[in-house]
């Protein structure tokens, strides 16, 4: 694995290949809600930043709905073009999804002007990550930025166990890549 491209389209393959090998029923059980681990991570009243999952992306949904009952504020990425900055967005129904429509890369976003805000806290997608919570992202980089932007972010990932990237240094890092506070996958948190 000589470059971050071969080893995202490996890593594309592995999870596509896992999710599609669960049952819809297990899939709908999992990443229901956060670990208590996790949820111990997190000041009360901070605003949480969540994601609109892909496919085969490990799902938030149901992690929005959760943090709403806690009495959290929850926001997603937003766009306003494909060569936009991302920012983050108030998320008004993290129950379901009526505030939501695609953005221009296609992945559900608030729709319209809804408040601006800045997350304490983001739940991060991914393509893989190692065992001391590196991750390798999409490849363009928008997490990245917003982190350099917005540091001190508790930052969490999301994922499937079929993620993992052994050994750790097959993962090429890079000055801007910025490491997680923790992974979540179905069966276990990660910490550095």
């Amino acid at each position: 694995m000589s470059n971050k491209s071969e080893l995202r389209e490996q890593l594309r393959a592995l999870r596509r290949v896992h999710v599609e090998a669960q049952p819809d029923r297990i899939r709908a059980l999992l990443f229901h809600r956060p670990p208590a681990p996790i949820v111990a991570m997190i000041e009360p009243g901070a605003v949480i930043g969540l994601y609109h999952a892909s496919r085969y992306e490990a799902p938030a949904s149901a992690y929005a709905g959760f943090f709403a009952e806690q009495g959290h504020v929850v926001a997603l990425p937003h766009f306003g073009a494909r060569d936009a900055a991302m920012t983050f967005r108030a998320h008004t129904d993290p129950f379901g999804a009526s505030d939501l429509a695609p953005g221009p890369f296609g992945l559900l976003q608030p729709a319209g002007e809804p408040e601006e805000l800045v997350p304490d806290v983001l739940f991060v997608p991914l393509v893989g990550f190692t065992e001391t919570c590196e991750r390798l992202g999409q490849g363009g980089g928008h997490y990245d930025r917003w982190l350099a932007e917005h540091p001190g972010r508790l930052t969490i990932g999301l994922a499937w166990d079929a993620q993992l990237i052994e050994p750790a240094s097959a993962l090429p890092l890079e000055p801007h890549d910025h490491r997680l506070d923790a992974v979540v996958t179905p069966t276990r948190i990660y910490r550095p």
